[in-house]
């Protein structure tokens, strides 16, 4: 189905945080795939852990017990604020069943009348229709209707509005720590720490998706922890599988009290080949100093961009962003998708994003080196553009 707007290029092969075309051109890639090739392109450890698998079985449903997700469910358990996960095999899969997890807490808590969540304008959760439904974007809800109810949206940021739009029927919020698709919004730690309170204050569950800016992106397992705060519940995805098709509902205990034994399933979600590279993936990302190094390499990055900002103020308005989860606010008489082509063409994949942004998403691998690289692309490409 004609769904996308494709680019007019077929890649062959990739070789960490680069592309190569059909004809050979080398592209640096800054899209990673919308943030999800984590370690670049062709990683051997991967390849290893995937082929490795693949000669073993690769499918057997959750009829059976998964030793691979009984691992990686353990380690994220470890690492993070959870005490139990649900794989998925998207991020939006992850969300839904972070939206039933809510639900159906409310529910065996004795207040089944609670079962509405806030979410935040600009939000961007998947494309199913609970999802498209919870972001209100017209866009994405035009023709689709009539749209499942049970969201109500306020300002991203905005705690006064939050506040206001809780309601006896109010189950959770549900909110991105950093707004990916919505423009490369960060939401405060303040405000980070504002919505933990009040859901605390009212008894609803914290919802977090960190589908985008979660595994490592900006230089914590996942972005909530600068904050110093937790979710009941969280979407994870992209990033987990490296490439894979991967994600995973993580909540804790009392979150997930009414997710038992036939509430919720998928065939393929937890399949051994996907927890095979979930596994790797989490055995690069926990590797001594391998975060810090993320968080490095990104303070790096956001200097040399502000620089850049300041020679070409004509072409940039802003730069936006937290880690590797980065955006350039293009001023409004240049198209951002005019600069992704014109940057495409001159040999560096970018991301284009709500409210005239460029999204600039490297893998976690890059150096200095390739940073040197996207800034020479840029300086080159943005007086094209200057009106």
């Amino acid at each position: 189905m004609p769904t996308y707007a494709r680019a007019d290029v077929v890649f062959e092969r990739g070789e960490g945080p680069y592309l190569f075309d059909t004809d050979g051109k080398r592209y640096l890639d800054f899209a990673s795939g919308v943030a999800v090739t984590a370690f670049g392109h062709a990683h051997p450890y991967l390849i290893k852990a995937l082929t490795d698998q693949a000669h073993k079985v690769w499918h057997t449903s959750n009829l059976f017990r998964v030793a691979g997700q009984e691992s990686l469910g353990r380690r994220l358990v470890d690492n993070t604020f959870a005490d139990t996960v649900f794989f998925t095999n998207s991020g939006v899969e992850a969300w839904e069943c972070a939206v039933k997890v809510v639900r159906k807490y409310q529910y065996e808590t004795g207040h089944p009348e609670r079962w509405r969540i806030i979410t935040a304008g600009g939000a961007f959760h998947g494309r199913t229709t609970t999802a498209i439904a919870a972001t209100k974007q017209e866009k994405m809800v035009k023709g689709f209707g009539p749209m499942p109810d049970g969201f109500d949206q306020v300002a991203f940021g905005n705690m006064n509005e939050l506040r206001a739009a809780i309601t006896n029927e109010t189950a959770g919020i549900s909110i991105e720590p950093v707004q990916g698709e919505g423009g490369i919004r960060a939401g405060s730690l303040d405000y980070l720490r504002a919505l933990r309170a009040v859901c605390d204050e009212y008894g609803l569950l914290l919802m977090f998706d960190e589908i985008q800016t979660g595994m490592g992106r900006t230089g914590k397992l996942f972005a909530h922890e600068w904050a110093g705060v937790t979710p009941d519940v969280m979407a994870a995805a992209k990033g987990i599988g490296g490439g894979f098709p991967l994600g995973a509902c993580l909540a804790t205990e009392k979150a997930a009290v009414g997710m038992t034994a036939g509430t919720h399933g998928s065939t393929y979600g937890g399949n051994p080949l996907a927890m095979a590279v979930g596994n790797a993936v989490l055995d690069l990302m926990l590797e001594p100093g391998f975060l810090e190094g993320v968080d490095r390499i990104a303070r790096v990055f956001w200097g040399r961009l502000n620089e850049l900002a300041a020679r070409h103020p004509k072409v940039i308005a802003e730069v936006r962003g937290a880690g590797l989860l980065l955006g350039l606010r293009i001023q409004p008489e240049i198209v951002n998708g005019t600069v992704v082509d014109k940057l495409r063409d001159a040999g560096m994949l970018t991301v284009g994003a709500g409210d005239n942004v460029v999204r600039l998403l490297p893998p976690l691998i890059i150096t200095e080196a390739e940073i040197d690289e996207a800034i020479g692309i840029l300086n080159k490409v943005l007086p094209e553009l200057a009106p």
